[in-house]
């Protein structure tokens, strides 16, 4: 699965993560790269991978680009993961909820 290997590089998996707290907005490219003091290049690399599995989406606001969770695409990944917990049988979560659209509650 794409978005399993796009998380599986621990870099990536910090950007991913620092995302998902930002909430819809996202951040810019500077934002993350001070955040996480990952140059932009090597940034720039692992942003287009997570863009690639579906994991992040991008938006330019003038010279500027910025990157957000994409919080369907996470919802989807944790339903997938489990589906089928509880050796196939019907299992409630630990909270009410397990979808997430990027506000804290």
């Amino acid at each position: 699965m794409t978005l399993l290997a796009a998380l599986a590089q621990d870099t990536r998996l910090a950007i991913y993560r620092l995302l998902v707290q930002q909430g819809p907005a996202g951040m810019s490219v500077g934002q993350i790269s001070e955040a996480l003091g990952v140059v932009g290049a090597t940034l720039s690399f692992h942003l287009k991978e997570l863009s690639h599995a579906g994991l992040v989406l991008s938006r330019q606001e003038g010279r500027f680009i910025y990157y957000a969770a994409n919080y369907a695409e996470m919802n989807a990944l944790l339903g997938f993961l489990t589906e089928n917990c509880c050796r196939g049988e019907p299992c409630e979560p630990a909270s009410s909820s397990i979808s997430c659209d990027g506000t804290c509650r």
